[in-house]
């Protein structure tokens, strides 16, 4: 009769060859932060919007003074908004978020999605209340967002 090997599954505790293919527990790796949502919980139309404690966690001791939020497929323009930091360990996305939401139409139950580009660029994705993204565009060519009476909403096409 023919000798056939064994081999084991890495299952239960047996004795393997010592080497190991699984990857090192997540509090062994790095923390890289570059994506990151919130759920509009509240009001989106208030001054600020606080962010998860990781990502103030991650920028202790680098906080930046301001974002720029782009929205993913609505033309180059690039909102700003100051970053307030409480001193308690959370971080607010503050003045200039509610021209973002107003121009997006950001709503009670939204899910919004942010991803760092570099250069405190975050790319934005916004989902509404049925989970499902909206997709804008917009006609404005400019890049310039300072003036606080010209806010050119981003366009939902049906």
């Amino acid at each position: 009769m023919a000798s056939t090997s064994r081999t084991r599954t890495g299952r239960g505790r047996g004795r393997g060859s010592g080497s190991s293919s699984l990857p090192p527990p997540p509090s062994t790796l790095p923390l890289i932060i570059e994506e990151f949502f919130i759920v509009v919980y509240e009001d989106p139309l208030v001054k600020k919007v606080r962010t998860p404690k990781k990502i103030a966690d991650y920028l202790d001791g680098k906080e930046p003074a301001k974002v720029y939020l782009r929205a993913a497929d609505c033309g180059p323009r690039l909102w700003t908004v100051e970053v307030l930091f409480d001193g308690q360990g959370r971080m607010y996305l503050d003045k200039g978020w509610e021209k973002f939401a107003i121009a997006h139409g950001v709503d009670f139950g939204w899910f919004v999605h942010f991803k760092y580009e570099g250069d405190d660029v975050l790319t934005v994705k916004v989902f509404d209340g049925t989970m499902c993204r909206r997709y804008y565009y917009s006609d404005d060519e400019d890049t310039d967002d300072e003036s606080d009476d010209d806010v050119k909403p981003c366009i939902h096409p049906l």
